[in-house]
């Protein structure tokens, strides 16, 4: 049998075993607008959405935005917005094609036309995946960076915005304009209390923008805090190969993981799809879920990215083939991260480590340790730093954390133990890759000038030798004696 073309046309001769949506999308309308259609969201919320969906509450299809690159808006068209998620774990694989994104939008292309899907009276919730870096905040403070080059586009052209934050400002102001009550920001990012976060962030943005509005919107427009969970790794030709081999043509296929988990402040003024009623927790505090999961997993998925990068590891499953690694990870993640952790009631942390270590060799997920690795600036903050500055309150031992912090700055000179270079991506990786240049392999010199940005480390740790004499002395030994010597001496 010959593989099928994805599209709505088309469904009903897909291979018997695969799921594909049984509700009728043309009565669907869409309650949701979503900001950063990536591969995140639609290997997640709208995997939940789609069983809402299917439920038969037709209220809460999907408006799809990317802020950048038209690549999904361009893969997703000709296949009428549907896409398949190929779960891949011990067992063989299963396939869900996905219906729940009824439109997607380009937002450089046509910014009003995202702004009027915001403001119409169907839409009750505008979510977000748009990484740590595109709420344009100091991570080290949480707040609004003024100076960022969207923000100050947005405060110039609040009805041509670049940024999220001038989308649901331009959003919520043409919705109060209309007389329709505001929507509820929705973030799903790994950023610490990330509800409070943006609604600092939006909050200032709105002085600076619509001081007449600011007081409105700090008053009506509710922000709960999410926790997400799953591993979702870059689609490649590969997988699109896999999936044609299983007799589904898909331009733009999710591969992920059995295990998902979504946590949600239950803080809906305009009400909310049922996701409870398929595997999400909806809490009154998401607080404590969240640090456990940016530091017992991206924590450990980050050391393990950078360190396993440098060791010349593609994958995190190859990476924790390496007896040394994986013993360091574990420590990390029995030893020193938990008592930086309040440990949400009925939580069995042990239980958790386990299946974290089991998640992270999953050899069918082919999760890049680059992928990882992008952002750093933007992810230390949260992952190691926390935990780092909590460890010290404690009088703890640090080692293991700053020998993470130390694989990110070996990792952001740019070039590896080879001298091959290093495709860093990072919003600082000018200035991160101009001070490693400056300090060469100089160890000490290399850690103090990248300790000296404040908005990674803020100000106390460059002052606290008990923080900068390990992560000196771990950088210099990567210099000196490698990575993986490195790692054994300390696993």
């Amino acid at each position: 049998m010959s593989p099928v073309t994805l599209s709505l046309a088309t469904l009903g001769r897909l291979p018997a075993a695969v799921e594909w949506p049984r509700y009728d999308r043309a009565q669907a309308r869409c309650g949701i607008v979503h900001l950063g259609l990536g591969a995140f969201h639609r290997a997640h919320q709208a995997v939940y959405t789609e069983q809402v969906l299917a439920s038969g509450d037709l209220g809460w299809g999907i408006v799809g935005a990317s802020l950048r690159s038209p690549d999904t808006r361009d893969a997703l068209a000709p296949q009428d917005g549907l896409y398949t998620v190929s779960v891949r774990g011990p067992d063989a694989p299963h396939y869900q094609v996905i219906g729940a994104i009824q439109h997607s939008l380009v937002a450089p292309e046509n910014p009003q036309a995202l702004i009027a899907a915001m403001a119409h009276e169907d839409v009750k919730i505008v979510s977000l995946t748009v990484t740590e870096k595109g709420y344009c905040h100091d991570p080290a403070t949480g707040e609004l960076n003024e100076a960022h080059p969207d923000i100050v586009h947005d405060l110039a052209h609040p009805e041509a915005p670049r940024s999220a934050i001038g989308f649901l400002m331009a959003g919520l102001r043409h919705r109060y304009a209309k007389g329709l009550k505001p929507f509820t920001v929705l973030t799903c990012d790994n950023l610490p209390a990330n509800g409070h976060t943006v609604a600092k962030v939006l909050r200032r943005f709105a002085q600076l923008s619509d001081p007449g509005l600011a007081d409105t919107i700090a008053q009506e427009v509710a922000f709960p805090s999410t926790m997400v969970d799953r591993i979702v790794p870059s689609t490649t030709d590969a997988d699109r190969a896999i999936l044609a081999e299983a007799g589904i043509i898909d331009a733009w296929p999710i591969m992920t993981e059995p295990f998902t988990q979504w946590v949600i402040e239950d803080h809906f003024p305009l009400g909310r799809p049922d996701w409870g009623r398929f595997g999400a927790q909806l809490v009154a505090d998401v607080l404590p879920f969240e640090t456990m999961k940016l530091r017992m997993l991206n924590g450990a998925h980050s050391t393990l990215a950078y360190l396993g990068y440098l060791s010349g590891y593609e994958t995190v499953a190859e990476a924790m083939g390496d007896a040394a690694l994986a013993r360091l990870v574990e420590r990390m993640m029995s030893d020193d991260i938990p008592p930086t952790l309040v440990i949400p009631e009925g939580t069995d942390v042990a239980a958790y480590r386990r299946s974290l270590l089991e998640r992270f060799r999953n050899p069918a997920l082919r999760h890049r340790t680059w992928q990882i690795a992008m952002d750093g600036s933007q992810k230390l903050p949260q992952r190691l730093l926390g935990p780092a500055r909590d460890l010290l309150a404690q009088g703890r031992s640090l080692d293991r954390i700053a020998l993470g912090v130390a694989a990110w700055m070996r990792y952001v000179t740019g070039v590896d133990e080879h001298g091959q270079p290093i495709d860093v991506r990072d919003p600082l990786a000018r200035e991160l890759r101009q001070r490693a240049d400056a300090a060469g392999r100089n160890g000490e010199a290399l850690a103090r000038s990248l300790l000296a940005v404040e908005a990674i480390f803020g100000a106390d740790l460059p002052q606290d030798p008990r923080f900068t004499v390990p992560v000196i002395k771990a950088l210099e030994s990567l210099f000196t004696h490698g990575v993986k010597d490195t790692v054994q001496a300390q696993a």
